[in-house]
């Protein structure tokens, strides 16, 4: 390869000519592009006979040394004596590089957030119809069954309640046996400075009988069952199974949805229990480490300041939250639209409206209690 060099001359015309000879690359350019910046001159020809590398970079280089408003591709007749790779090359840089560049849009703070805000709303309002219409559906459904014009498959209502229930006993157990002791250590901490660190029975009790036994089990269901319901109808909606189904003339709402939900509406009461003497039993061990009050105390002290209704009040939300666990699941699984992209989309989706209509619920049977005096 002979070696990279630019050198000036004049034509028979008495025109400017840059002659370009060796390699004219990237690597190169940082001690080419001095040399052309020096002569502060635009050549009115450039010969390539004695150019023998070429890349996008150098050719690019070449054609601003030619024009400077990105009219490259008229510059191009300006070039003599290029090989044919070259000129290939030369052609391809100067229309791309001679498209201009899109201005950036401009920034419209506020506006893009009230769009935003816009949407938001709109497709909660559109998601809040569709939920209601999908438990309307369900509800025919499962009123068919009750009077037998349809079967409840219990097979699968048993698979589904094992894989529901009594696989989530242990994360649910631990969960609340460890917030049980959260709860006794912080409250016992709030009240040893007043001398009162037996109420923390009450408090531990109260909270798990009415609020964090059903609740958290709740949270740990949504995350855990709903998202595999998603996913699970999600992935036969990608391979067309649900198409196979109704083309056999079946109802996926019978066959995958109502067994689901079945499932749920037995075994979520039990995690709520579990999860109730578990937070309980978390805080028992506390008092018993930590704060002088044995098994025995906790026990009749609890017996004596806590109603059993409380345990009622909190197991009647148990049946509310597996509706809207299991028809939030399977809903968004019949929405998948065929790709894995949209299977994990939508189980996200599932996961998060879950939580939240959760909650949302837990705070209405709240001032429903309290106004009720309950």
């Amino acid at each position: 390869m002979e070696p990279r060099q630019i050198e000036w001359r004049k034509d028979e015309s008495g025109r400017s000519v840059l002659a370009v000879c060796g390699a004219f690359t990237m690597p190169h350019l940082s001690e080419l592009l001095p040399s052309l910046d020096s002569a502060r001159i635009r050549p009115e020809r450039l010969d390539l006979s004695q150019l023998d590398t070429l890349d996008s970079a150098g050719a690019l280089v070449l054609l601003r040394t030619l024009v400077t408003d990105r009219a490259y591709v008229p510059a191009l007749d300006r070039i003599d004596h290029a090989r044919p790779a070259h000129q290939a090359l030369l052609k391809l840089v100067a229309e791309r590089a001679a498209v201009p560049v899109n201005p950036r849009a401009a920034t419209r703070h506020w506006q893009d957030w009230v769009i935003k805000l816009g949407e938001a709303v709109s497709g909660f309002g559109s998601k809040a119809w569709q939920l209601l219409a999908f438990l309307g559906t369900v509800t025919a459904c499962f009123a068919a069954i009750m009077l037998g014009r349809r079967k409840l498959r219990m097979t699968s209502v048993i698979h589904h309640m094992e894989r529901t229930g009594l696989d989530a006993v242990p994360i649910v157990s631990l969960l609340c046996f460890l917030v049980g002791a959260v709860v006794a250590f912080l409250s016992a901490t709030a009240l040893r400075d007043f001398g009162a660190s037996i109420l923390t029975v009450e408090i531990v009790a109260v909270s798990f009988l009415r609020e964090f036994g059903v609740l958290l089990s709740a949270i740990l269901v949504a995350g855990r069952s709903g998202s595999a319901f998603t996913a699970e109808i999600g992935s036969m909606r990608s391979r067309e199974e649900i198409d196979a189904i109704q083309a056999l003339a079946l109802d996926p709402i019978e066959l995958l949805v109502i067994p689901r939900l079945v499932a749920l509406l037995f075994m979520m009461p039990v995690l709520a229990f579990i999860a109730m003497l578990s937070g309980i039993l978390g805080g028992a061990l506390v008092g018993a480490t930590a704060l002088d009050i044995s098994p025995t105390m906790f026990l009749v002290r609890m017996r004596d300041t806590t109603e059993l209704y409380y345990l009622w009040l909190g197991l009647l939300k148990a049946p509310v939250f597996a509706v809207l666990i299991a028809a939030i699941g399977c809903l968004e699984g019949l929405k998948v639209s065929g790709s894995a992209e949209s299977v994990g989309r939508h189980t996200t989706s599932s996961v998060v409206q879950s939580i939240f209509l959760v909650i949302v619920c837990d705070a209405l049977f709240a001032v429903l209690y309290m106004k009720l005096d309950l």
